[in-house]
């Protein structure tokens, strides 16, 4: 592949408004040509191109297209940056009046140098937000496509979509529908900008001299409009990939446009380093439908903020995985202490889960056509989750660090909306790790709150998500949680349901049908704040649970917790795979002294603390920094 940067345009406004400055900041800059001008921290704009391109394995030649005006400031910056003086090709223009036009300066080189390769084309006065990203991502996304690609950022705040060429991209095969050159107002929603940062297949090439021959004049021979020709006239495949940085193209501006960017993306760059990113996300509660959720079944569940995992990145030179000192322990006191250790905490802690979401979200983005920024960055945990009692702590790790990730690259909900986030998270757990669970955990933890959710087998199928509504959670009546000290006997039983289910057995057939009625009868008594209703419906939860896995699956541990729980007259359920218990108990009294009951029976007790994002961050049960 060939890289070609384009320097030739003549920036007229710019430049003048430097020439008649009269504060005299500028003054250095008269007659420097824009992509030498100083980007983020002092550097050139055009070092920044170069850093990205200049890489052998990728590119077998780079070249720069100039203008006979400026030819000899490239020149020199080429002997200075090690650039191959002998590929500055110079297109002869003095001024705006005889200049090219970008396409023809493209074409120019092409032809002149005989170049019948797949070409890469950038501004090379572009003033990017972040242009260490990874070049190397951009080509495979190419490769990968039947056709042509052009690079496009979402607009910032302010930025107008009239003063752009806007792209309207299907979001499934990535194929660009629409290019839109500076459009009015109304003609289209899309806030897709794309910038000159192009692929061209060698195939292509030719239609370059076809689309010069039908534009004599150079203003009508720019990148937007050679694209709307190749898209509508000859029909060709033209792929979208994104940047999720912003972009200026210099020539377009004047010199406060110039100093506002400049300032705008150098405080973008030094505030990253500085600040820290800390993103939470909670345990949960399943209070109704489980085990369903893998069963195109219907659940109710909720996060809760007793228990958090949180996840913090920070930016450093090279890419950082801190193993926790309790849950990845690499240190031991003794032989015996590693044996106690192992034996209680298994020999899988979180590290494992990190690095297996850092993976599944370069594959993400790679085949959604993001490109990443190529920064690097430290990444360590922290989770009170207990451990193998159901509380869904192993996604509480993911969905934290993929909040993380998202914030540190610019992600944005439309880059990987919420349904698609669950699927993500148990994706990471499924295919990476090989943990067996189902989608109700992740879901709750990407929505947050009370959501009620239908993984209806015709909604998975046709689009891969399910219904997923969230449900107030003011006035809502006082939870239990109960989970055994040491979890080592709950639900560790195969259970053989699943295999059941797929042959089709009637019991469990209806029993997965009558979940899902459950749960819509305890989405109206939540709705409605009938408690009484919502006890009676969490027992029938967990009987027809039982009737179905048997108590042999379901353990002695689990059984004790609901019997005791029973004896006070509380409603009880268990709120995920085993080891917990989730319970409703309405009389305050009875609750104090099945409290004492079961601290007693040596298990752990609490009164949930729900968690709902519609509070206030600065509430008690959020401390403000967190997600």
């Amino acid at each position: 592949m060939i890289c070609i940067l384009l320097v030739a345009g003549h920036g007229t406004v710019l430049e003048t408004q430097i020439k008649n400055d009269d504060t005299g900041l500028y003054g250095h800059l008269t007659g420097v040509p824009k992509a030498l001008l100083p980007g983020i921290g002092g550097k050139k704009i055009l070092d920044f191109w170069w850093e990205t391109v200049n890489m052998r394995q990728l590119f077998t030649e780079v070249y720069l297209v100039t203008n006979a005006d400026k030819y000899k400031h490239f020149e020199r910056w080429a002997t200075a940056n090690d650039f191959p003086v002998e590929n500055v090709v110079n297109d002869g223009s003095t001024t705006l009046e005889d200049q090219l036009g970008a396409v023809a300066d493209l074409e120019l080189v092409i032809r002149s140098r005989k170049l019948q390769d797949d070409i890469m084309v950038i501004a090379g006065d572009m003033l990017c937000a972040d242009q260490n990203f990874d070049i190397a991502q951009v080509i495979r996304f190419f490769r990968s496509k039947p056709g042509e690609l052009a690079i496009y950022y979402e607009l910032e705040e302010g930025e107008k979509s009239s003063s752009r060429g806007i792209v309207e991209v299907c979001p499934d095969t990535h194929r660009i529908t629409r290019f839109l050159e500076k459009p009015q107002e109304g003609l289209t929603a899309s806030r897709l900008a794309s910038v000159v940062f192009y692929c061209l297949r060698k195939n292509t090439l030719p239609c370059l001299s076809e689309f010069l021959s039908l534009q004599p004049q150079a203003q009508d021979r720019s990148f937007g409009q050679f694209w709307e020709w190749l898209i509508n006239e000859k029909q060709l495949h033209v792929f979208g990939m994104k940047l999720p940085t912003g972009f200026q193209l210099i020539g377009q501006v004047g010199l406060s446009d110039y100093t506002k960017w400049l300032t705008h993306y150098s405080a973008k760059k030094q505030g990253n380093p500085a600040k820290p990113i800390t993103c939470r996300s909670y345990a949960r509660a399943g209070l109704m439908g489980n085990p369903s959720d893998g069963f195109h079944g219907k659940t109710i569940a909720m996060t809760i903020s007793n228990f958090w995992a949180e996840v913090t990145l920070v930016e450093s030179q090279i890419l950082v995985l801190l193993p926790h000192p309790l849950n990845d322990p690499t240190e031991f006191g003794s032989l015996q202490d590693l044996f106690c250790i192992s034996r209680k905490e298994g020999y899988l802690g979180g590290l494992r889960l990190l690095q297996a979401t850092c993976k599944k979200f370069y594959q993400f983005c790679s085949k959604q056509g993001i490109a990443l920024t190529k920064q690097n960055f430290t990444l360590k945990y922290d989770t009170n989750i207990p451990r193998q009692v159901g509380l869904a702590g192993s996604s509480a790790i993911v969905s934290a660090t993929l909040k993380c990730l998202m914030k540190f690259y610019n992600i944005t909900d439309s880059d990987l909306p919420k349904p698609i986030r669950a699927n993500f998270i148990l994706n990471v757990e499924t295919d990476e790790l090989f943990i067996t669970a189902g989608l109700q955990d992740r879901v709750v933890q990407v929505y947050e709150g009370l959501v009620y959710m239908d993984f209806s087998k015709q909604l998975m199928e046709e689009r891969g998500y399910g219904e997923y509504v969230s449900i107030d959670m003011k006035n809502l009546p006082t939870f239990w949680l109960a989970y055994l000290s040491d979890p080592s006997d709950s639900g560790r039983i195969h259970s053989n349901v699943r295999q059941r289910w797929l042959s089709g057995e009637p019991l469990v057939v209806e029993a997965m049908k009558t979940f899902a009625e459950l749960t819509d009868q305890a989405r109206t008594a939540l709705e409605e704040g009938d408690w009484t209703r919502l006890a009676q419906l969490m027992d029938q939860n967990f009987e027809l649970r039982r009737s179905v896995y048997t108590d042999d699956c379901l353990g002695p541990g689990n059984l004790k917790m609901v019997q005791l729980a029973r004896q006070f007259g509380s409603a009880v359920k268990l709120p995920g795979s085993g080891g917990a218990v989730v319970g409703l108990c309405l009389d305050q009294e009875r609750l104090v002294e099945m409290r004492q009951a079961f601290q007693e029976a040596g298990c752990v007790f609490c009164t949930i603390i729900p968690y709902d994002p519609s509070a206030s961050a600065a509430s008690s049960q959020q401390e403000p920094h967190h997600d």
